[in-house]
């Protein structure tokens, strides 16, 4: 489907089912007004719900939904589907193209009226292998908070394994020496994410001289009112079974990529968001949304019967942005208990 067709230049009431009473839109003194955050993992089950709670819960914010996507005619390519219907670009005027047509079985789509409160002219896509440091170092720039929706598992299982995707499973294979996307993909992210912040306060800063009279320079790499520069969503320790890939298990892999944060890039604000089971058709939307801090220790029992609905999930992402009681910490989140 072709995304960006649907958006336009255009200023994109609509459906308004999405939206939550009384929207934070700042706790303790942080804002998302004016502000970029980048999404990364965008056309994920989460990443794409995550997209569509900023835009139309904080219309003056600027969203970058980055997505693997390699090319239409590749056995890797799953295209934005995920992403353009949930943000509402579907909702317009579309034509579909003949099923059996080989030069036109596409689907384009274009705004209408019902739109008007999408926010769609907020959100920039790009495409990104996470893998490649240099194109992680070309999209964060600019970008003021992190979002980290990204994962190489469908569950517990590699997705390479799980969708039966013979095209990822060469990549993951074949190309084994350029790591993982929860470890050396988030890694690669969070020092371009980092150089590009210190570059962006360099620049701000009045010059050397400013920049060595500030003794917390490269200690907080956040303006005064800047929400928090990272919230990496990972799984509870307990929601799923452990499983064995070639790199590891998939419970390690999860815990090293969490450990990045604090062990190699402790200047930037952090909250690490350990979900429940995503449960969409047993779990209600809207409920109230519980938190606690993530123990080693914890009841195995209790913790796996833990679910939440993904749009609650989104909520609980895009308010930790500016929850500075969260800073630095690993906090397991959920809605219901069965």
């Amino acid at each position: 489907k072709k995304m960006e067709e649907s958006i336009g230049s255009s200023q994109i009431d609509g459906n308004d089912e999405f939206q939550f009473a009384d929207p934070v839109s700042s706790l303790e003194g942080l804002s998302l007004k004016g502000k970029t955050v980048l999404v990364a993992g965008a056309n994920g089950r989460l990443g794409s719900m995550v997209c569509r709670y900023l835009l139309r819960n904080h219309p003056q914010t600027n969203v970058v939904a980055a997505v693997h996507y390699i090319g239409e005619n590749s056995p890797t390519a799953r295209g934005y589907g995920r992403l353009s219907y949930e943000v509402g670009a579907e909702d317009g005027t579309g034509n579909l193209g003949a099923a059996w047509s080989a030069e036109d079985r596409t689907a384009s789509f274009q705004y209408n009226d019902a739109m008007k409160d999408y926010n769609l002219q907020n959100i920039r896509i790009v495409d990104v292998e996470l893998l490649d440091p240099v194109q992680c170092d070309t999209i964060m720039e600019g970008v003021n908070s992190l979002i980290w929706c990204a994962t190489d598992f469908n569950g517990n299982v590699p997705r390479a394994v799980s969708a039966l995707n013979v095209g990822l499973l060469f990549r993951s294979v074949v190309d084994f020496d350029k790591g993982r996307v929860e470890i050396e993909g988030f890694r690669n992210i969070l020092g371009a994410f980092k150089k590009n912040r210190q570059n962006s306060l360099w620049e701000g800063s009045g010059g050397l001289e400013s920049v060595l009279n500030r003794e917390n320079f490269n200690s907080q790499l956040k303006s005064e009112n800047d929400p928090i520069n990272v919230i990496m969503v990972s799984a509870s320790p307990n929601t799923f079974q452990d499983y064995e890939t070639p790199f590891g298990t998939f419970k390690d892999i999860k815990r090293q990529g969490e450990n990045l944060l604090n062990n190699e890039f402790p200047s930037l604000s952090y909250t690490i968001l350990q979900m429940g089971l995503f449960s969409d058709q047993f779990v209600a939307e809207n409920k109230d949304i519980k938190m606690e801090e993530s123990k080693d220790d914890g009841n195995i029992n209790i913790e796996a019967r833990r679910k939440i609905n993904r749009r609650d999930a989104a909520k609980a992402v895009c308010d930790a942005l500016l929850n500075e009681e969260l800073v630095g910490k690993k906090m397991q989140v959920w809605t219901a208990g069965r």
